[in-house]
C-alpha cells in the first residue's frame, strides 16, 4: 500500500510539473496589483484600528472629564482626520503604481 501510495504521488507530481515549463519564456508575472491590493487593505484596515482606538480613548476621556470636551472633540477630529489622511495617501500610491 505504501509503494501505490508513493507512484500515485509521483505521478501527480509529474503530471503537475510539465504544465509550468510549457511556457516558453514568456516575461515574469507582475504582482504590483497584489502587492497594492495587500497595501490598501492593510492600511484600511489598521487606519480602522486607530480610529476605533482614538474615539475609544476620546470617549474614556470624555467620561472622566466632561469639562474638557472642546479641547477633546478638537484633538478628536484633529487626530481621525491624520489617520484618515495615511488610508488616502495609500490609495493614491496604489493608483500611481497601477
Amino acid at each position: 500500500m505504501r509503494k501505490l501510495q508513493f507512484v500515485f504521488m509521483t505521478l501527480a507530481v509529474l503530471c503537475f510539473a510539465v504544465p509550468v515549463f510549457a511556457d516558453g519564456g514568456s516575461a515574469a508575472v507582475s504582482l504590483v496589483p497584489i502587492g497594492a491590493g495587500l497595501g490598501m487593505g492593510l492600511a484600511a484596515g489598521l487606519c480602522g484600528v486607530g480610529q476605533g482606538r482614538a474615539v475609544g480613548s476620546a470617549v474614556e476621556a470624555l467620561a472622566r472629564n466632561p469639562g474638557t470636551r472642546p479641547g477633546i472633540m478638537l484633538f478628536l477630529v484633529l487626530g481621525l482626520a491624520f489617520i484618515e489622511s495615511l488610508t488616502l495617501f495609500t490609495l493614491v500610491i496604489v493608483f500611481a503604481k497601477m
